[in-house]
């Protein structure tokens, strides 16, 4: 049944408004974007879909079809954390947020339905929060764009759910482009798009070991890297250099010092992959990708067994043609891979045949592309 027929069957209405914002892959540098560094996602073709209609009053009533249709309803005059059906403060931290730039939106029945599987590390809260503002947007006609959309979302995570999340997550699912990855400099949400090679596929895999984001030791990668940038006089990493970290070693904590290493060699691989994808070269784009995960192995100390069992089992298999990295915060989730098509099917028959014998555990596989945003406006020339 499709989510307005859902709709229609739980509130007895027609939705007035679906929308959907995607997930997201994140094909390089993975702890840069709190650290005011570069990234360089892609959306992708897994989302979350939200029917909306209005109400009168200015009450909020949300109904998760994919959690058993679990509901909450809340008043926009009272937002507060909610303890038991703790899935819900991402839709109370972004009215809330959307509430003070924008005070005068009433109430609204909602449901939603996604596809972006939860704990991932694939975006599944950001693609709810895009889904969600540009829904209520639509609704009541309210003049709201990408970058401040998701900058409401990262508001909502930081100040009300309580993950210190970059903009990343958030700016892919509302910016994203067809056929495009998204280099974005955080430091001041400049982007520009390239387009990727015609034989490119986007292959990931779940290992399929949970994780949760809030409660892993994200806040403390954060921490330990912005007491580096603190110790050098700088407001982040992003405006230190590799010569000044190396010049300061002595002073810091040696695993303060490893982690500030790996965010300034993965914003430089980050600028390298967007040269390596815009000439084609793959075999660059492998190099750059096992340099990244072993960066993530041992500076940054955020992958586990199981994704490296997957990154070897996935760069043997795809050879030349493309390559594997840890993708996301860490500490479990999913594999990236990139490469031709030819070897991507060679790379997804080698994980079904080893990786549940080396692990225990059964991997999804999900083979992708590059989709539009929420809140994308118009078709991109080439670049």
């Amino acid at each position: 049944m499709a989510i307005k027929d859902k709709f229609q069957f739980l509130y007895g209405e027609r939705a007035q408004v679906i929308c959907h914002a995607p997930g997201r892959v994140n094909l390089m540098g993975d702890h840069t974007d709190y650290n005011l560094g570069f990234v360089l996602p892609a959306a992708i073709n897994f989302g979350t879909d939200i029917a909306a209609s209005k109400r009168t009053d200015n009450r909020i009533c949300v109904t998760a079809l994919d959690l058993d249709a679990s509901q909450v309803i809340f008043s926009l005059d009272d937002i507060e954390f909610d303890e038991h059906q703790t899935w819900s403060n991402y839709i109370r931290g972004c009215l809330r947020a959307l509430k003070a730039r924008f005070p005068d939106f009433a109430g609204a029945n909602l449901a939603i339905s996604g596809n972006v599987p939860r704990g991932a590390g694939l975006s599944s809260s950001a693609s709810l929060e895009m889904a969600l503002l540009r829904a209520i947007a639509s609704l009541y006609d309210l003049a709201l764009d990408g970058v401040t959309a998701a900058l409401m979302g990262q508001q909502a995570e930081n100040e009300f759910v309580g993950c210190n999340c970059g903009i990343m997550d958030q700016l892919i699912s509302a910016e994203g482009r067809s056929g495009r990855a998204l280099l974005l400099d955080c430091r001041n949400l400049s982007r520009r798009y390239a387009k990727l090679p015609a034989d490119l596929g986007i292959l990931i895999v779940n290992s399929n070991v949970k994780r949760g984001l809030v409660d892993s030791e994200y806040n403390t990668r954060r921490r330990q890297c912005e007491a580096v940038a603190r110790h050098l006089g700088q407001p982040s990493l992003r405006e230190v250099t590799l010569a000044m970290l190396e010049a300061a070693r002595h002073e810091l904590d040696e695993t303060d010092y490893r982690r500030a290493r790996h965010v300034l060699g993965e914003n430089q691989r980050t600028l390298d992959m967007l040269e390596a994808l815009q000439a084609q070269d793959l075999k660059r784009v492998g190099s750059l990708m096992a340099e990244s995960h072993a960066s993530l192995k041992e500076d940054f100390a955020v992958t586990v067994a199981q994704t490296d069992a997957l990154v070897g089992i996935l760069t043997e298999a795809i050879g030349e043609e493309g390559g594997a990295r840890m993708t996301g915060g860490g500490f479990g989730g999913c594999v990236v891979a990139l490469g031709s098509k030819a070897a991507l099917a060679r790379a997804e028959t080698a994980v079904r045949e080893r990786y549940e014998a080396l692990t225990g555990l059964t991997p999804d596989i999900y083979l992708c592309h590059a989709v539009d945003g929420a809140f994308a406006q118009k078709e991109l020339t080439d670049n």
